[in-house]
């Protein structure tokens, strides 16, 4: 399944990710509730939500989710364990509420039995936007009939943009969920990896896709 993890404690949210993955799940991160309004969509399988965040706390974000039609399965996650914090919880759209501390295992299965509640789609093979196609399981990409070779990290970051397609990522969004950096590295290793995808997917055709939003962050976008 693919999971997202919405927590403002970096070490726990890498704690979790790490036994998902070994689970066999796809995990994305975000650090607060507006990211994860950003990034959350219909790719995503579960949802596992802490409750107490900066910028937008669990109980606002699943009430905005619900609010604008997403119905994917919501696990929230908080060390706030009374009844009423939990009847607070399911109220606001949560599907499951667990107690911190909990015990990994306990969570994985909650998490499984969330993904079987929805009813588990096809797996996504294939990434589209415009006429810039990537396909998960050969990983070929492709403009038109031309064939753009990437390596690795260009792949994942072209992965993460297809996926999120038409919105604007931060760079914090990117380093975290391309390079797994939970802090600024201090480096330009953004603006380089984009600079070299940006030249492999763009340069040789009439229309850009890859769009820089000027203080926000970056935005690939085959509208006209």
């Amino acid at each position: 399944m693919r999971i997202l993890i919405v927590e403002d404690d970096t070490d726990a949210a890498t704690y979790i990710a790490k036994a998902l993955g070994e689970a066999g799940h796809v995990v994305d991160m975000a650090a607060n509730g507006e990211d994860a309004l950003e990034i959350a969509s219909e790719s995503h399988e579960v949802l596992i939500v802490d409750r107490m965040m900066p910028k937008l706390d669990g109980i606002q974000l699943v009430e905005q989710l619900r609010s604008d039609g997403v119905v994917t399965p919501v696990l929230f996650l908080s060390a706030l364990g009374k009844v009423d914090d939990r009847v607070e919880g399911l109220r606001a759209g949560g599907d499951d509420y667990l107690v911190k501390p909990f015990a990994m295992a306990e969570l994985i299965a909650r998490v499984e039995a969330l993904g079987r509640r929805k009813g588990t789609p096809e797996a996504q093979t294939k990434l589209v936007c415009g006429d810039l196609e990537m396909d998960l399981i050969t990983r070929d990409v492709r403009r038109g009939d031309s064939k753009i070779d990437l390596q690795p990290r260009e792949f994942k970051l072209l992965e993460y943009l297809m996926r999120n397609a038409t919105r604007v990522v931060t760079r914090t969004m990117l380093l975290e969920n391309v390079w797994g950096y939970h802090f600024d590295p201090q480096t330009n290793v953004i603006d380089v990896h984009i600079s070299r995808l940006r030249g492999k997917i763009d340069k040789d055709f009439d229309k850009p896709l890859l769009e820089t939003v000027r203080g926000a962050g970056y935005r690939l976008n085959a509208a006209d």
